[in-house]
């Protein structure tokens, strides 16, 4: 591993030995206060974010390591027209590791082609979210025992989710998982991530109604309909209420059955369900500052390393419009052989 730009980065392996790394830190964080004293994570956060800014950022300072970094882009270089590349070429040198929260997706890979430190991919647009996803696991694993064999239901904006594509990426990787889709057919799974799970064989079914799925769940990971992600305003008023949590639907869920979110959330859990013991969503956020920690002492010791970049060529151009490719038009084509962009992973071939 020399980055983490989505889970399958990380080897099964790997993977455990952070989960072993979590659970000594849980019990013994005494002994982790200065792992990474006199370290350094430059933060680059050119989109709002509450918890995963803060918890990478809590994280390096319990471990006794610093931050630099924005929260504001327009308060960065970047509202001089600073490119990607250089922002990360300059903080490499700061810095030894970096975290990146961007707009565009594949913008983490983008960086990673001219960094000399590890990145640390914090969300690129409405693509991937790994170290959501490791809060997640760790969540479940805590709390379940493993993830081998769960049913697991995604409900709500599961074409923007970045954190639901990086959860299914990582669940192909065990063993008798099932998923139970739960969407508006607008807000429906991308293309690339369903064709990852039939891959791995992941049974999946699809529901319109979330009250007919919740009964045969071990676990409901509740997602908010995204705003930032919609041209059309009206189209997001018309869709951002459709799945709505309550307590008389959880009567039907099961009394061990889990209700996880990444958070924020919008109105489709209802505050009501916070009383609920199911309700584990603020115990998860808690959890992903733990497992940060257990990734940062990873990350940050790795020696630094020269970027093999790419040479550009002409006439490539990705056909999602949110792909970092349209943004940086310095980038190189990166495609793989089944034609698919390597930065968003938007299947190129027939515009699917």
């Amino acid at each position: 591993m020399r980055h983490l730009i989505d889970f399958p980065d990380l080897s099964q392996r790997e993977w455990q030995d952070l989960y072993r790394r979590f659970e000594d830190i849980l019990e013994h964080p005494g002994d982790y206060r200065d792992a990474l004293r006199g370290q350094t994570l430059a933060s680059l956060f050119y989109e709002p974010s509450t918890r995963t800014r803060l918890s990478l950022e809590a994280a390096m300072q319990r471990l006794g390591g610093g931050v630099i970094g924005f929260s504001d882009p327009t308060a960065s270089s970047v509202s001089k027209g600073e490119t990607l590349k250089d922002t990360i070429m300059m903080v490499s040198g700061y810095a030894d590791a970096v975290a990146i929260r961007h707009p565009r997706e594949g913008a983490a890979l983008a960086a990673a082609l001219y960094a000399s430190r590890p990145v640390i991919n914090a969300g690129d647009g409405g693509h991937c979210h790994p170290t959501q996803t490791l809060t997640d696991l760790a969540t479940l694993t805590r709390l379940r025992g493993g993830i081998d064999g769960l049913r697991v239901g995604l409900c709500g904006d599961l074409k923007y989710g970045r954190t639901v594509h990086s959860l299914l990426t990582a669940l192909c990787r065990f063993e008798g998982v099932s998923v139970t889709l739960v969407s508006a057919p607008e807000l429906a799974l991308p293309i690339y991530t369903r064709r990852a799970c039939e891959k791995a064989g992941i049974q999946m079914t699809e529901e319109r109604d979330l009250r007919s799925a919740v009964g045969g769940l071990d676990v409901l990971y509740m997602t908010r309909v995204q705003r930032e992600r919609f041209a059309d305003p009206a189209e997001y008023q018309r869709l951002k209420d459709r799945y709505v949590l309550t307590l008389d639907i959880l009567k039907g869920a099961g009394r061990d059955m889990l209700v996880m979110h990444p958070l924020p959330r919008a109105g489709e859990v209802d505050i009501s369900v916070d009383e609920d013991s199911r309700a584990v969503y603020f115990e998860q956020a808690r959890l992903g500052m733990v497992i940060r920690m257990a990734l940062l002492l990873e990350m940050c010791k790795l020696p630094s390393f020269t970027p093999a970049v790419p040479q550009k060529k002409d006439g490539f151009a990705c056909a999602n419009p949110n792909c970092i490719t349209h943004q940086e038009g310095y980038l190189p084509p990166l495609a793989n052989a089944e034609g698919v962009c390597r930065y968003c992973e938007y299947i190129l071939a027939n515009l699917i």
